[in-house]
C-alpha cells in the first residue's frame, strides 16, 4: 500500500478531487432555494452530497486502490459481481410487474430504497459489465481473428443481452444506451479486426438513426402516452410542447442565456427557484452555466475531457488486456454519460434523465464513479511499478 501510494496519479486524482469538490458547492447552490421553498434546510442537499463523496473515497475509492489487482480479476469475484448487479437488476422489473405505475417515478423503476440510500442497481451494473468484458475478452486476447470471433464474443455479448434487456424494461433507454456503448467499446478495442469492427459499427448507427427516423415519422398511437415517447417529442419541439414537457429544456435555455459568458454569480441563479425541476441532478450544468457562465462550464466539462484522456493514456500504455480493457470500460461510463447530459441541457440530444458525472447530485453515480478511479488509479500505480522493477533488471 505504502508503494502504491508513492506512485499515485496525481493527473487523474487531482481532477476528481476538483470535480467532486465542484459538485458539492453545485448541488448546494442548485438545490438550496427550492428546499428554502419547501420549508426544508437550504444545506439538506449539499450536506448528503458531501456525505456520499466522503463515504464513496473512503468505502469504496480506498479500498478499490488498495487491493491487489488480481482480486478484480479472480474469476469468482467477477462472476458473484455480475450475478449480483443482474439480479438487482431482475428485482426493479419484478417490482413493476407487482406494483405496475405505482412504483414508477418519471415513468420509470429505477431504484432500491435502502432506507439511507436509493440504490439504482443500473449504475453498479455499469461497473460490473466493464469488469465482466474485461476479464471474458482478455481470456480471447489473440484468438479475435476471421472465422473465430463470433463463437468468442457470444457469451459476453450473451450476457450483455440479457443485462440491457432487463434496463429497458424498466423503462431507462439512457441507461441501455450507455452498457450498450460500454460493450460497443470495450468489444471494438479487444483485437477484432478494425475493418470489421468499423462495419458493425457503421450498420449500428443507420440501424438506429433509422428506428429515430421511423418513430418520429409514424408517430405510433401506442407510443403517444409514454413517458419517453412524450420526452422524445419534446425535444424535437421544445417550445411548442413547453406545457406538455418541453418546459424543462426551454428552462434550460434560458438558464444558459442569462448567464452569458461569466455568469451572475453562484447562488443567484432564477431557474433554480421553482422554473427548472430538480436543477440539482440532471440539469446542473443549466444552473452552472447560469451562475458561472459558459467559462465556469466549460472549465468543469474541460476537467471531465482531461481526467477521461488521463484514463486512456493509462489504458493505452497499459501492459495487460485487462487493465486496459478496464480503462477503456471507466472511460466509456464518463464519456458517454457526459454526451448524454450535455447534449441534453443544450437540446442536442433526447433528455434521458443521465446525470453529469461527478457534478449531479446523487450517492450511487457518486460510489460506483469512485470506485471506478479508485480501480484506474489501482492499475496506474502498478503500472509504475512494474515498470520500475522491468528498468532495474
Amino acid at each position: 500500500m505504502r508503494r502504491k501510494i508513492h506512485y499515485l496519479d496525481w493527473k487523474i486524482l487531482i481532477p476528481y478531487l476538483i470535480l467532486v469538490i465542484a459538485g458539492i458547492v453545485l448541488v448546494y447552490s442548485a438545490s438550496s432555494d427550492i428546499l428554502l421553498i419547501n420549508n426544508f434546510k437550504p444545506s439538506t442537499y449539499g450536506l448528503r452530497q458531501a456525505i456520499y463523496v466522503v463515504a464513496a473515497i473512503t468505502l469504496f475509492g480506498i479500498p478499490c486502490f488498495a487491493l491487489k489487482l488480481e482480486v478484480f480479476k479472480n474469476k469468482k469475484f467477477v462472476m458473484w459481481f455480475l450475478l449480483i448487479s443482474l439480479v438487482m437488476l431482475a428485482f426493479l422489473v419484478l417490482m413493476k410487474i407487482v406494483k405496475g405505475s405505482s412504483a414508477a417515478v418519471n415513468g420509470a423503476v429505477g431504484w432500491i430504497n435502502l432506507g439511507f440510500i436509493n440504490l439504482q442497481p443500473l449504475e453498479v451494473a455499469k461497473l460490473a459489465l466493464v469488469i465482466y468484458l474485461a476479464y471474458m475478452l482478455d481470456k480471447r486476447d489473440g484468438r479475435m481473428v476471421y472465422g473465430q470471433i463470433l463463437h468468442n464474443i457470444a457469451h459476453p455479448a450473451l450476457m450483455t443481452g440479457i443485462m440491457m434487456g432487463l434496463v429497458i424494461v424498466e423503462p431507462d433507454f439512457g441507461g441501455t444506451a450507455i452498457l450498450f456503448m460500454i460493450a460497443l467499446v470495450m468489444f471494438s478495442v479487444s483485437g477484432i479486426p478494425t475493418p470489421l469492427a468499423l462495419r458493425w459499427l457503421a450498420l449500428i448507427v443507420i440501424g438506429v438513426l433509422t428506428l429515430f427516423i421511423l418513430v418520429v415519422w409514424l408517430n405510433p398511437k401506442f407510443l403517444q402516452s409514454s413517458y419517453q415517447f412524450q420526452r422524445l417529442m419534446s425535444f424535437l419541439h421544445p417550445f411548442e410542447l413547453e406545457r406538455k414537457g418541453g418546459a424543462q429544456l426551454v428552462n434550460s435555455y434560458y438558464a444558459i442565456h442569462n448567464g452569458g459568458l461569466f455568469g451572475v454569480g453562484l447562488g443567484n441563479s432564477m431557474q433554480k427557484r421553482g422554473y427548472l425541476p430538480e436543477p440539482y441532478t440532471d440539469f446542473i450544468l443549466s444552473i452552472t452555466a447560469e451562475e458561472f457562465g459558459a467559462i465556469g462550464a466549460i472549465v468543469i466539462i474541460g476537467l471531465l475531457f482531461y481526467l477521461m484522456w488521463r484514463i486512456m493514456e493509462v489504458g493505452l500504455h497499459a501492459s495487460s488486456q485487462f487493465n486496459a480493457l478496464v480503462c477503456f470500460g471507466v472511460t466509456t461510463i464518463i464519456f458517454t454519460e457526459s454526451l448524454f447530459n450535455i447534449g441534453a441541457v443544450l437540446g442536442l440530444l433526447p433528455i434521458t434523465g443521465v446525470t453529469l458525472p461527478f457534478i449531479s447530485y446523487g450517492g450511487s453515480s457518486m460510489i460506483v464513479l469512485t470506485a471506478c478511479i479508485g480501480i484506474v488509479l489501482n492499475i496506474s500505480a502498478n503500472e509504475n511499478i512494474k515498470k520500475e522493477e522491468e528498468t532495474i533488471e
